[in-house]
């Protein structure tokens, strides 16, 4: 599958990209990223010469090309595999977004 489609998980439309070799990945993998791209995204998209929608991670050795566009990974907005954590965590335990969202700029 390649191209437009739906999150079989969450039913929500995604775009099934194949992935390109990395340092990390062998490449070839259907992932799914978001149909529209999103800056806050860390995965470059483009169409191949057959029209397949290919993705690759962006990184300081590979930034993002004039020809591609910046999508999110599916995996990290998809309602299906999102973990809720309790309202109320124990004691000495610090959520580390509100940590983070506190820490000045810089930091």
């Amino acid at each position: 599958m390649n191209g437009p489609g739906r999150c079989p998980d969450c039913s929500e439309a995604v775009l099934w990209t194949r992935t390109q070799p990395g340092a990390t990945t062998a490449g070839g993998k259907q992932m799914p990223v978001s149909r529209r791209p999103d800056p806050a995204g860390n995965t470059a998209v483009r169409r191949d010469g057959t029209t397949a929608w290919i993705s690759r991670r962006v990184t300081d050795a590979q930034p993002l090309m004039g020809y591609e566009r910046l999508h999110m990974p599916h995996q990290a907005t998809c309602r299906a595999h999102q973990h809720q954590l309790p309202l109320e965590l124990p004691a000495g335990v610090a959520r580390l977004d509100d940590r983070r969202r506190n820490r000045p700029p810089g930091r």
